[in-house]
Formats: C-alpha cells, structure tokens, sequence
C-alpha cells in the first residue's frame, strides 16, 4: 500500500499538476493538504475517473483536506475532536482496506502558528495537544494506523538547510518542536527518519528568494507511524524531483510503502 501526502496550495490552481501526478505516479492512497476549496466544488468526478474514490473536508479558499483512494474506504471522520466552534478544515480520517488488512489513515494539515506570539501560535500549540488526544484514541485499537500531512513543524535542525533563519518561526520554535516529540513519544515513528537519519532531506521549499535552486528547504510533511504500522513499513521517501515540475506546489509529496 503506497501512501503520498502531497500539500498541492490550492486544487484550482494546480488541478493538472495533480492529476498528472495521480496519472503517472499512481499512489494507493493520497492525502491531500491546502485543497482551499468547498466540498461541493471539489473535482470529484475528474479525479474517480482516474481510479480514485473521494473524500474531502473543505473550506472556501482556505485550508481543506482530502483522502483519494484506489482501495476502499470505510469510517470516514472529518473534522478534528476537541473544540466545537473550531471551524478550519484541517483533519480527515479513514480505514482504508488493503489487500492484506486495514490500515486507519488520519490526514492532516497543522497550523502554520505565525506571527509568534499571537493567537495563531497559541490555536497551533492547543490543536497539536486536541491531535495528541486523537492519536491516543486510535493507538487503543492496537492496529495499523498513519497519521500523515503537513505538520509545519521542523522536528530537529538536521531537518532545515538554515537552522538560524527559522528560530523565531513557528516551524522551529522550541514549543511547537517539543509538542511534535510529545506526539513521537506516545509511541509513534517517523518513516522517514526510520528509514535514514541523513540530513538535507526536505519536503518545502518557498516560492521567493530562490530557495528551490539554493536548495534552502525544509522539512515539515511527515508521516507518523503507530507501532503496527511502522512493523509494515517496507520504504519512505521524499518525491523531492515533483517541486522542479510544471506549475509545482512549494511542497513535494512524501511517500510511505506498507506492507498491506
């Protein structure tokens, strides 16, 4: 079972980079961020005829979640638990049913958190603790289950090609970085970093200052692995080539390969 995250910035604007890539790159399952568009809008039709079945959280222009699936999916769940009047577009989640056995497949796009300080930081800093809620809820299943997206959250220096340009960021500041452990430390794993601990890996690069042609990029689309699921993992990778395509995203998909 390939799973890519991909944060796309905007289905509308990037409806044929997407749906070249689902064409030619063909993951099992794709977990899509920043889909800034209302459900009802969402190209659904165009992309099932690609082979996908199609769930979605949207927003109006922001934000906004998907899951595409060539395999069935069963117990779809949108939103975030936690907070009732939280009405951001940020958390979907599904079992997915493999050839093997069923993976719970949590898809998400973090708060970035700036300016800090400010509301926004602090609404990161209390979403990151209502997830750590969630994730305890699905690990007391005992079964496979991913928890993939975009995090904006920079775990550890190895992880940004310029540590002292990002210290003040909500990307890398010690508190959102501390919040990421305490989801790692309730017994999930990195696939990346189970695979490597090699530095000058990214996920992002910004569209201004030249960073894709310096390389000066960072870090922030994980995959966080329950125990079950990190005993299936048989590769993870950054699709790294995807942000020198045609009308790229400033993120590049990530992939992980489980044995389901």
């Amino acid at each position: 079972m390939k799973i890519a995250t991909y944060n796309i910035n905007g289905i509308r604007a990037r409806f044929d980079t997407v749906t070249a890539w689902l064409s030619e790159q063909a993951p099992d399952v794709a977990l899509l961020q920043e889909i800034k568009i209302v459900d009802e809008a969402f190209p659904r039709e165009e992309i099932e005829r690609l082979g996908y079945r199609v769930a979605t959280h949207g927003q109006k222009s922001f934000n906004g979640v998907a899951i595409l699936s060539k395999l069935p999916l069963e117990d779809v769940v949108r939103g975030l638990p936690g907070d009732d009047t939280d009405e951001q577009a940020r958390w979907i989640e599904a079992t997915v049913i493999g050839e093997r056995r069923a993976v719970r497949i949590c898809g998400l796009y973090l708060p970035n958190g700036n300016p800090v300080p400010g509301p926004k930081y602090d609404y990161k800093l209390g979403w990151m603790e209502r997830m750590r809620a969630r994730v305890r809820d699905v690990m007391a299943a005992e079964e496979p289950a991913v928890f993939a997206g975009d995090y904006n959250v920079i775990p550890e220096a190895r992880d940004v090609r310029r540590p002292d340009d990002w210290r003040e960021d909500a990307l890398f500041r010690p508190e959102a970085r501390a919040a990421y452990r305490r989801l790692e430390n309730l017994g999930l794993y990195d696939a990346i970093r189970v695979r490597t601990p090699a530095p000058g890996l990214f996920s992002f690069w910004d569209f201004q200052r030249g960073s894709w042609e310096r390389d000066n990029g960072i870090r922030i689309d994980h995959h966080l692995l329950t125990p079950q699921a990190a005993d299936l993992l048989r590769d993870a990778w950054i699709e790294k080539e995807a942000r020198g395509g045609v009308k790229p995203s400033d993120h590049v998909p990530v992939w992980i390969d489980l044995d389901a």
